[in-house]
């Protein structure tokens, strides 16, 4: 069997862990049949499953890094360039040093953006994002209104200050006055 299909049809991930007759092995992941890959899975427990990716419909590349790092990014090809063929959608990945890290990290990025193309605003990870922008206008709201009313105060904080600046200031001056 070749590496291309080993890759293509993950086998079950076993644990090894010490029980009390020895070394045992448990399995650690259960999916039904093979319609989830780990890629799959993987931070994504609250949410429907995505649309899964068929391997043969994508086209995977390996080109030479970007960005900082130097030598060690500039001369090794561990950037992962994956195509969606169907929907010619792209995914360019080099966020880690390691191929199959990248690898993974392309797969999860390309099954959202195709889960967005294909159901768009009944895509969960549609949702999720409307969701984080709606948490981030309330921040910014409250983050608003909490200026806002510190501003009050300090206002109201200095216009206190100049009514005693200017009582002690009047009581101080009618006193040298009557002297």
């Amino acid at each position: 069997m070749s590496t291309r299909a080993l890759l293509r049809f993950p086998a079950p991930l076993i644990r090894m862990c010490w029980g009390n007759w020895g070394l045992q092995e448990k399995p650690a992941l259960r999916l039904p049949g093979m319609a989830a890959t780990a890629v799959q899975v993987a931070g994504k427990k609250d949410c429907p499953a995505l649309l899964p990716l068929n391997e043969s419909d994508l086209e995977e590349q390996f080109v030479k890094g970007h960005g900082p790092g130097g030598q060690a990014t500039n001369k090794t090809s561990n950037c992962v360039v994956l195509k969606h063929v169907p929907s010619g959608i792209v995914v360019k990945c080099h966020q880690t040093r390691s191929v199959d890290q990248n690898r993974k990290i392309a797969r999860k990025i390309l099954q959202e953006k195709v889960d967005v193309f294909y159901n768009g605003d009944n895509s969960p990870v549609h949702k999720e994002k409307l969701e984080a922008e709606r948490r981030k206008r309330e921040r910014k709201k409250r983050a608003k209104e909490t200026l806002e009313k510190k501003r009050l105060l300090k206002e109201l904080w200095e216009a206190s200050q100049n009514i005693t600046e200017k009582r002690t200031d009047a009581a101080g001056g009618q006193g040298g006055s009557r002297e």
